[in-house]
């Protein structure tokens, strides 16, 4: 007699079980959108929802010169700088075994940083496309550093999370060093070490487009493997994956998401700490349902936080990444010591 059992068939109980997870992201992007009228809607001038209609579609509208040339390419750039680094922040804490781990906890955001704040001071960058390259130039230095000296194939997120810092440290001592010292450099880019979306332009986001593109499908790709590397090396190489290459993989994906944001933004934190950790409350820690609420979700927080600081700050505004440093301050102190109250 056979005691081979034949696999149930889906039936309707079957069916249910994605559905939560299915209608929380289409709650998160009927929030995203929102978000993104609100974005459009507020400035110097406030206009209503159907302006901002008529400024996107009808060129003699009267708010066509505002949506166009400033608020829609301020917001395309928040969307994308969002996804970014909230995907990377989900697979950098998957990759450390972290639920706090910030992208630029292994330096890769300060590896950009630097690279920006040289080619601006001593080779005289201006221009975003300038910018990208060497950012992106800037995190690969430093991500391939941080591996090697963590152990390359053999990297432990220990070791990696004690590279990066040390990293990390060093990097953004010299950033300072270097902005102290040329006056000029200080003056150009004052507004980009806090991280700003204020001067976005649509050639800075064309520009960023297939970087943050690259890498979120890359990081999503992932889902899989890291969930895998999450049980121990030892059960991912039972399941098929193999951790040297996933580790350097995720690294890739991390270089390519945070180093384009950071040359259009700046280096704003606190956005890739917060969403995944405040998502796997939502989706548990499967990467496969965490990563795409993490791109949703993250940009709503970046514009959110935007529209906050030019609410706050008329008749001025305080930039992104001042509202990100301070809403990210107190939740990290606090869920740092709630970890350790746990332990």
């Amino acid at each position: 007699m056979s005691t081979t059992r034949s696999l149930p068939t889906p039936g309707p109980a079957t069916a249910r079980r994605g559905s939560p997870h299915v209608l929380g992201l289409a709650a998160g992007l009927l929030v995203l959108l929102a978000v993104l009228v609100l974005s459009l809607g507020l400035g110097a001038r406030q206009l209503s929802p159907a302006e901002v209609w008529h400024g996107l579609v009808d060129p003699n509208a009267p708010g066509w010169t505002a949506v166009h040339e400033m608020r829609l390419p301020r917001t395309l750039l928040g969307l994308l700088a969002g996804t970014a680094l909230g995907l990377a922040g989900g697979v950098m804490q998957a990759l450390t075994r972290n639920p706090l781990a910030d992208p630029g906890l292994l330096g890769i955001n300060a590896g950009a940083s630097a690279a920006v704040a040289s080619a601006a001071a001593f080779l005289g960058v201006s221009s975003f496309s300038g910018y990208v390259w060497c950012a992106l130039a800037g995190a690969a230095v430093v991500a391939v550093l941080v591996y090697a000296v963590g152990g390359g194939r053999g990297a432990t997120p220990a070791r990696l999370a004690l590279a990066g810092s040390a990293l990390n440290a060093t990097l953004y001592s010299y950033v300072s060093a270097v902005m102290l010292l040329d006056t000029a450099s200080l003056d150009k880019m004052r507004f980009w070490t806090v991280g700003s979306l204020a001067g976005a332009q649509p050639s800075t986001v064309l520009g960023v487009l297939p970087f943050v593109a690259v890498g979120a499908l890359l990081a999503l790709g992932l889902a899989r493997p890291l969930n895998a590397l999450a049980l121990g090396d030892d059960a991912a190489r039972a399941l098929g994956a193999r951790p040297g290459t996933v580790r350097a993989a995720a690294i890739v994906a991390v270089t390519l998401l945070c180093g384009a944001a950071t040359a259009a933004c700046g280096p704003i934190v606190f956005v890739g700490l917060m969403v995944p950790h405040l998502v796997r409350a939502l989706t548990g820690p499967d990467l496969r349902k965490l990563l795409p609420y993490c791109a949703v979700l993250a940009p709503v927080l970046l514009l959110g936080a935007d529209v906050l600081g030019r609410v706050l700050g008329r008749p001025g505004e305080l930039q992104v990444g001042i509202v990100t440093a301070v809403l990210g301050g107190p939740f990290f102190l606090y869920f740092a010591r709630r970890g350790k109250a746990r332990a």
